[in-house]
């Protein structure tokens, strides 16, 4: 990779890490660290650490006796992380092929990240692997996407202007939310006495407009889906009626959206 590749995907991680983490992903770390009962002294690794946000809530529980590791296979997300956290060992990996030895963990996180591993079941069971026996596997994923009305009503505008594919990689992030499937997923990883809960949350973006583009301009591009500029100018232009139960005061977008969290201890 370049330098300018680099700096492209650092560039990227910041957007990354301004728009989406307070809109969305912050609000779960507390949920997350806690549900896998981190404490002091503890060895954690976050898998698709992203930039970080998990980690950091990770490292502030297990203190100076303790250390995280955070994974992830985007190297601007790391530099991203790197530049805010210097304190944790940031590392860059895929999940389906943790460099780390058998059993050395005493809790591995992976928070909104199992649902795009090229080899979900090979993941887990890495995932697995490096937990030392008695330790907690925690992960997270969005609940299905018909439960979680705002990103359903912008799914199903964008596939009705711009195609089934557009519209599936709208999904990506929630196929993963019946939890029936997660279990049977863990389940065939070799993971056992798995307890999984609901949460709510909110979702919070400044406008609609800077919700729609996020993931027209942002997210469809990384998922293979390039759509033309008259495609989305259309979109960004229903969505305000599409999208309009969802706005609050200053032109806000506010709606709920749920997460289940599934822990399991190692035996």
């Amino acid at each position: 990779m370049n330098a300018h590749d680099i700096s492209d995907h650092i560039e990227a991680a910041k957007a990354y890490e301004a728009l989406f983490v307070p809109a969305l992903f912050g609000q779960w770390v507390s949920t997350v660290v806690d549900a896998a009962q981190v404490a002091g002294g503890q060895q954690v690794l976050d898998v698709a650490c992203g930039t970080g946000i998990l980690a950091k809530a990770a490292l502030s529980r297990v203190g100076e006796g303790g250390a995280v590791v955070g994974l992830d296979p985007n190297p601007g997300m790391l530099a991203v992380a790197g530049a805010a956290s210097p304190a944790i060992d940031w590392r860059e990996g895929r999940a389906e092929r943790l460099p780390f030895p058998n059993e050395i963990f005493d809790r591995v996180l992976c928070q909104f990240g199992l649902m795009f591993f090229e080899d979900r079941q090979r993941a887990v069971e890495e995932m697995l692997r490096v937990l030392r026996p008695g330790g907690c596997l925690a992960v997270a994923v969005w609940d299905a996407i018909e439960n979680i009305p705002g990103y359903a009503a912008e799914m199903a505008l964008v596939e009705a202007i711009a195609g089934k594919a557009a519209g599936d990689a709208i999904r990506a992030p929630f196929v993963l939310g019946r939890s029936h499937d997660l279990r049977a997923l863990l389940e065939a990883g070799g993971v056992r006495r798995i307890a999984i809960e609901t949460h709510s949350g909110e979702a919070r973006f400044a406008s609609i407009e800077t919700m729609v583009a996020a993931e027209l301009r942002g997210w469809l591009p990384v998922m293979g889906v390039h759509l033309p500029d008259d495609l989305i100018n259309q979109i960004l232009r229903e969505a305000e009626s599409a999208l309009g139960e969802f706005a609050a005061g200053n032109g806000a977008v506010r709606f709920g959206i749920t997460a289940h969290i599934a822990t399991a201890f190692k035996g």
